[in-house]
Parts: C-alpha cells; sequence; structure tokens
C-alpha cells in the first residue's frame, strides 16, 4: 500500500508492522484509536511540521469588552504575542507620525539615504516601549481565551486585534501528516505497548501445544522503542524552546 493519507490507512499500516495479518493482534479497535489520538496529540505537540505559526485577525465585539479578553479556536496551542495597540505611527493620515517622518526626512527614494528614517522610526519604537510598552497577555490553552491585561478603552468595537499564535496542522485537511514516518513509527509503538498491556493479564496461562503469552516482553520492548522515538523527537524534529505562552 502507498503512504498512508487517511486516518484508517494509517491505522492498517500501523498493525500490518505488528504482523497483521500473519498473527493476530489482541488490541481491541478502539484501543488503537485511542493510541492514534495519542500519537497524533504528541506529534502536534513536539514536532516542528506539527504545528504552523500564523496570525489571526479578531475584530473587537462589546462581548470582548466587556470580557476583557477575546476567544480563539482549540486549534491554538500557543500565543506568541499581538500587534501593539495604539502604535503613534500605524495611521497614514496627514498628521500621523510616520507621514511627518517621511516629510522631514525622506525626499526623494531614489536620491536620499534611508539611514536617518529608518533610525528615527527605531527611536520612535524604543521611546514607545520604555515608556508605554506593550500590553501583557496571558493565554491558557485549555481555557481557548486570550487575556490582555490593558486598558480596554484604547481599543473600539469593530476594531481589529492581531494575534500571533501557534496553530495544530490539522490532518484531515493537510492529509501528509498521516504519512509522515516518525508518526507512524510511535503510533506503531504505542499500539505494541498497548498489545502487551493486554497479554500481561494472561501471563503464564498455557495454550494448547504448550505455547504461553509473554506480554510482559512485548511490553518491555515497545516501552523501549517509545523512549527511543520520544528523544529522537526532542533531539531532531523539534523546535529550540522559545517564549511562547500556552
Amino acid at each position: 500500500m502507498a503512504i498512508p493519507s487517511t486516518r484508517d490507512q494509517l491505522k492498517e499500516h500501523c498493525l500490518r508492522r505488528l504482523g497483521k495479518p500473519v498473527i493476530e493482534i489482541n488490541v481491541a479497535d478502539e484501543q488503537v484509536e485511542d493510541r492514534i489520538d495519542e500519537a497524533l496529540q504528541y506529534y502536534q505537540d513536539y514536532h516542528f511540521d506539527g504545528a504552523q505559526r500564523i496570525f489571526l485577525a479578531h475584530q473587537i465585539t462589546a462581548e470582548d469588552k466587556t470580557n476583557r479578553y477575546i476567544p480563539v479556536d482549540d486549534s491554538i496551542i500557543g500565543v506568541v504575542n499581538i500587534f501593539d495597540i495604539g502604535d503613534s505611527y500605524s495611521t497614514n493620515n496627514l498628521f500621523s507620525l510616520r507621514y511627518q517622518l517621511s516629510l522631514t526626512d525622506l525626499y526623494s527614494f531614489s536620491s536620499a539615504n534611508l539611514s536617518p528614517y529608518y533610525m528615527a522610526l527605531q527611536n520612535v519604537a524604543q521611546a514607545e516601549e520604555l515608556l508605554v510598552g506593550k500590553q501583557p497577555l496571558r493565554y491558557n490553552r485549555h481555557q481557548d481565551r486570550v487575556h490582555i491585561d490593558m486598558d480596554w478603552n484604547l481599543v473600539t468595537i469593530g476594531e481589529y486585534i492581531i494575534v500571533e499564535a501557534y496553530q495544530v496542522v490539522n490532518p484531515e485537511t493537510f492529509t501528509q501528516v498521516y504519512g509522515d514516518r516518525w508518526l507512524a513509527r510511535y503510533a506503531t509503538a504505542l499500539i505494541k505497548r498497548q498489545w502487551g498491556e493486554n497479554l500481561k493479564k494472561f501471563e503464564g496461562m498455557q495454550l494448547p501445544g504448550g505455547m504461553t503469552f509473554n506480554g510482559q516482553k512485548i511490553w518491555d520492548e515497545a516501552t523501549e522503542e517509545i523512549n527511543q522515538l520520544e528523544e529522537e523527537m526532542i533531539t531532531s524534529y523539534s523546535l529550540p524552546v522559545t517564549d511562547m505562552i500556552g
């Protein structure tokens, strides 16, 4: 079969890696589904391809101003920043600071030196950061709310707040996730450990022909594989730790 591109194909791929249909895999279908969910969650939390950096535009409502937070989708796993609110040079009218700097320091794109203009904007940004500061925010991925600790009178209903965040890559939309090699190996190891967990209940029971169950060995092998895969994830597939809230 080709590289898995659906959840069912990934499930069958993992079971075949364990020996199906040559041997019977003593794991219920519900248990297989649970282990695939567990593998996907770990993949989305730690793999650099499991989440993507996005910018969310949220339009302020009266309810947002009352609550003092903005809601986000449950696919958001981390919030990094919000665009400055009340930026002193973000407007484009005649009296904006950006226009006045351009009028004073920038005469022609073909002849003027851009360094003074650039340095002037940097000085304005630094002064604003020192005197005004960033709007503090709080986020917890289990609440799906971005709390912004600021004077909410600074924003008006209908205005937009831009949030920089990390969103999980939905495998149902981007089906190439199901074909990821690390994910397939990790899901297989989790299913194998579940198999060993099930068989450990019958440890020592003798079957016809003198055969006995050895669920503990299967469990030990799977646990070692899982530990190796998780170490591989942290050392090879995870992005460096950054200041990500949530």
